[in-house]
């Protein structure tokens, strides 16, 4: 039988194909969400630091989903292990402008692509670097020169450094005591706990079209203990879980299905 069919689903549940309105409310992660665009819209610059898997890519696509598009000219740059110049270049290509030249051409190029945005084009520049946690530590401290306008007595980008907690020990450096310092918020996200994780569950089947929670109560308790909160690994879990049961052709999923998608899952 058909998955959808079988558990009474008009999509295909805890894939990553999920729409911003239909993500999991959650007070820590809206407080976070908050935070983020209330300094954007000061226009600071600020960190998101996370676990891998604990919804960070959701919430900065919900970050880009609340700045209008008439005020804000947001661009997502996800990072490597690059020298400052090439680090520059990315920068350049994203915002549109000539992504050639020496360092510190490219620096000034950057800076005029901000400048003209800003006062040109009416709009607030916004650049959030995901993985920032792979930003080598002089590419991190260059930001301090990117984002200095006037003498540094003018706030023109709001930079959103999003990583994972490697990014928080890296800030904590002596070198790079300016680039925390000027960082206005850092928010952050955890694993879900138990109660949240059967809630997420219940909220992940609701959207897909179930009208009830097609896992019984242990296989409940073995997702988190399995997954530990983690929302990738629940997402992975839960799914090949039900696929699981599906194969068995049974409209319920057991703590045995969980078990066995475990093992089809991870060695």
């Amino acid at each position: 039988m058909n998955l959808q069919s079988r558990f009474n689903m008009h999509t295909v549940p805890f894939t990553r194909e999920l729409n911003v309105e239909h993500r999991f409310a959650l007070p820590l992660f809206d407080q976070a969400l908050n935070a983020l665009r209330h300094a954007v819209e000061q226009r600071f610059c600020a960190a998101l630091i996370a676990p891998a898997g604990t919804g960070k890519t959701t919430l900065l696509r919900a970050l880009v989903d609340a700045l209008p598009e008439a005020r804000y000219q947001v661009h997502y740059v996800k990072v490597a292990d690059l020298s400052k110049r090439d680090m520059c270049r990315e920068l350049a290509t994203a915002i549109g402008t000539t992504p050639a030249g020496t360092y510190p051409v490219l620096v000034r190029r950057v800076q005029e692509r901000f400048r003209t945005v800003a006062d040109i084009d009416a709009l607030r520049p916004v650049v959030i670097l995901d993985e920032s946690h792979d930003l080598r530590p002089e590419v991190l401290a260059m930001l301090r020169i990117l984002t200095n306008f006037d003498m540094d007595s003018r706030l023109v980008v709001s930079i959103i450094l999003a990583g994972q907690p490697h990014l928080s020990t890296m800030l904590r450096r002596d070198e790079l005591d300016d680039i925390a310092r000027r960082l206005a918020h850092y928010a952050t996200l955890r694993p879900l706990s138990r109660a949240e994780t059967q809630s997420y569950l219940t909220h992940r089947c609701n959207i897909a079209g179930a009208s009830q929670l097609p896992f019984d109560d242990p296989a409940c308790q073995a997702i988190y203990e399995i997954g530990r909160g983690n929302l990738r690994a629940t997402d992975h879990l839960a799914l090949k879980s039900l696929e699981c049961a599906d194969h068995d052709d049974h409209d319920l999923v057991s703590v045995n299905h969980v078990v066995e998608a475990r093992k089809l899952l991870w060695p």
